[in-house]
């Protein structure tokens, strides 16, 4: 079960390099978990096969889901379906939530 009276800003933690994953907790509906990435850090493309959301906690980068940018700026909320390409840069350190519906 998710702990939704977290402070999500509280458990942000940048790598000196690359990237730190935090469980956040799941449900039978989803699961969550909270990506801090160091600034310059970059994912591949990649899909999952399940229907997510992000939600942009803190930083800047970019975001892009099938071939169209997307600013990663506090606050902005993204919606992926399922087997989505998409990439992700870091320009600065940059924290997000990530929602995986099952």
């Amino acid at each position: 079960m998710i702990n939704f009276n977290q402070n999500i800003k509280s458990l942000i933690e940048y790598p000196k390099t690359g990237i730190i994953s935090k469980d956040l907790g799941e449900t039978e509906k989803y699961d969550s978990t909270l990506f801090c990435m160091a600034a310059g850090t970059k994912m591949s493309e990649h899909t999952s096969t399940k229907e997510g959301f992000v939600f942009v906690v803190e930083g800047n980068g970019v975001f892009t889901l099938e071939g169209k940018d997307i600013a990663m700026i506090p606050g902005v909320f993204i919606h992926m379906e399922s087997n989505a390409v998409h990439a992700l840069r870091a320009e600065e350190g940059t924290a997000f939530v990530l929602l995986l519906l099952k």
